[in-house]
Parts: C-alpha cells; structure tokens; sequence
C-alpha cells in the first residue's frame, strides 16, 4: 500500500480508503466490522463516512448507523491511533437532519458533537463539508446549475461563518483537518482566500466522483490540486458498479445496488452503456478486471490523494484493494484515452 499526503496537514492517507455508506442498510455491523478487519490487514488506514449514513437507500430510521458501526468497532479493537478517519456534515435540503436546515454555525457544532458520539471518539481527523449551501453541479445537478442566481453577499457571509465554525473546531482539538466534498473550483479557492486572510483552517481535500465516466476534476480543480497542495479523495470510482460491467444488456444482479436505487444516482441510463462496454472489453483484452482498471486509472491521476472503494461483499472488498498493485501499460492507458475521446461525458 502507498501512502500519500493529505494536503499540508503532514497526515498520510493510504491511497486507498475504505468507504462506508452501505453499512446500515445493504450491510450489516457485522459485514461492517469484517471489512474493516480485512482492509486494516492489508494496510488501509483511511476510514471515510458522514452523519448522512447509510445511502441505498436514504432514510431517517437508519440515520447515523454507519457511524456507530464504526465506533462500536473502534471501541471493541481498541485501534483509533491507528486510523485516519473522515466524516462529513450534511448541507441542506434532508428534513431529518436540522429541519433540512443549511450548514450553520449552531449546526455544526450540533453535528460534530454527535458525529463524535456515534464514532466514540474525541476527534475527527478530516471533517467535510457533505455539499455546499449554494448549490452544485454534482450528483447530476449539471442541467439546472445556475450560480448567477446565487445570492454574493449570503454566500460571502456563509463561508466566513462556516470556516470560522471550523476554526473552533479545530482550536477545541475535535478537528485536525477541512475538508471539501461536491464543491467547485470557485468555492474552493474562496476558502483558501479567507484561511490565509483570516488565519483559519486551510482546506486539505475535495471529496467530489472521478472515474472514467465521469472526470470533470481533470479541468479547473486539477489545476487548484496542484497549485494549492489539495488532494483529490474520488468517490464512486466504480461509477456505483457500472464499471465492473455487470449491468450491461440490462442484467441487475440480485442484491445489487441498481436493485435498490432505480437509476444509480442518474447515472444509470442508455448514454453509458457503449462507454461501459467499450471500458471493460478494453479491460478483457488485456487479461485484466474491469473493476481493477478503473480504479488502478484513478490511481495513476496526479491530483489523487486517495480513491474511496465501497463494497457490499468480501470479495467485491478483495478485488477491489487489489488494485493497488495492478499496473497499466501503456497500451491500456492508451486505450481509455481512445475510449474517452469517444465518450468524453456519458454520464
């Protein structure tokens, strides 16, 4: 396993990190802690969750279950020192979280003292911003994005309350580093402009999706990953399964996530398939998983701090870590340029 830094923080991440938003829901505590045990051995120090857990589906009975999975763990193997863990707080827009409320200062500190309670623990080494007050393009937000309708002087105060919130998070030892999820360039470097300004908590990581559908992080924020020392932390590198081809020609394998969220997140729907197809018979012809190519190509991105694998079964959790010791040659890397030359935006 390779290890990298998270932004400036001097933390080292491993560059694969175990995500966590099934158990609750398509896993059981038990699943969760035999992942976590399996992943740990083969030198996994990077947990990522969020208060929103467990997805597929979403629900307000299952609420927080992710997160007191993994502290009932973390108490019964007595092994915090040896985690890297990152949680996020929800944005707006879930009634069952703060009435659906925006991120604010009085729901911050609601949202960490909670979160620290269900982890049993006294402190998050990455707390992420889940999604932005102001809007996203991300989770299939592109076609009504529209950031002229934002309102400048509300975001403006928004972000020096939330980045100051976080400041007394830190200062209070519950924090030791920021990160972002499903923000833009622009929010990001905003940040950065009022941590230097005012002397607050400087941003470490974006969590945003990157994989070979979807590599919008490849313009404008691979550009502020480099200039400004932030990693990438890819979720959905798999493109919540569709890479691993076992959806094409319409098959949803029982148990699969298609079976319990209809289109994948909008991301399963007719422009994908002659990409998928085309992703994993590349994968085939060169003898190798498709699931294993998509993520060793995350791994290769220079930008990449690390790539965030979820599974529902041992051996999706297998292959999957595998990957980081899967090398691309150049004929492959050459072909998914060909492949997303073709299909540069299918999803």
């Amino acid at each position: 396993m390779k290890y990298n830094p998270l932004g400036r923080t001097g933390i080292s991440v491993s560059e694969i990190c175990l995500g966590t938003m099934t158990w609750g829901s398509q896993n059981s505590e038990q699943d969760a802690g035999d992942q976590l045990d399996y992943a740990l051995s083969q030198g996994v120090n990077f947990i990522d969750t969020a208060e929103l857990y467990p997805t597929t589906p979403l629900s307000p009975e299952t609420y927080g279950d992710t997160e007191r999975f993994i502290g009932n763990w973390m108490k019964a193997r007595g092994n915090r020192d040896r985690i890297v863990l990152a949680s996020k707080v929800a944005g707006p827009g879930r009634p069952y979280i703060r009435g659906g409320a925006p991120m604010s200062r009085a729901g911050i500190l609601e949202a960490i003292d909670n979160s620290l309670s269900r982890l049993k623990t006294d402190y998050l080494d990455l707390y992420q911003l889940h999604w932005p007050n102001r809007g996203h393009y991300h989770f299939r937000n592109a076609w009504s994005y529209e950031p002229s309708k934002q309102d400048r002087a509300g975001v403006a105060a928004e972000l020096v309350e939330i980045l100051e919130t976080v400041g007394e998070l830190v200062k209070a030892g519950k924090v030791r580093a920021l990160g972002l999820s499903n923000d833009t360039a622009w929010g990001t470097m905003q940040l950065l402009k009022l941590a230097e300004e005012r002397g607050l908590p400087r941003v470490a990581s974006i969590q945003n999706e990157y994989n070979l559908l979807y590599r919008t992080y490849d313009l404008d924020l691979a550009e502020v990953s480099h200039h400004e020392e932030i990693g990438l932390l890819a979720y959905s590198p798999l493109a919540a399964g569709l890479l691993t081809g076992k959806y094409l020609d319409g098959a949803r394998p029982e148990g699969s996530r298609l079976t319990k969220n209809g289109d994948l997140g909008g991301r399963y729907q007719p422009l994908q398939e002659p990409a998928v197809r085309a992703y994993v018979e590349l994968a085939r012809e060169h003898g190798l998983d498709p699931a294993q190519m998509a993520l060793a190509f995350c791994l290769t991105r220079p930008f990449m701090a690390s790539v965030i694998i979820g599974a529902t079964t041992m051996e999706q959790l297998k292959t999957d870590i595998a990957a980081k010791d899967v090398t691309l040659s150049a004929e492959v890397m050459g072909g998914i340029r060909r492949i997303h030359r073709l299909y540069p935006a299918p999803m």
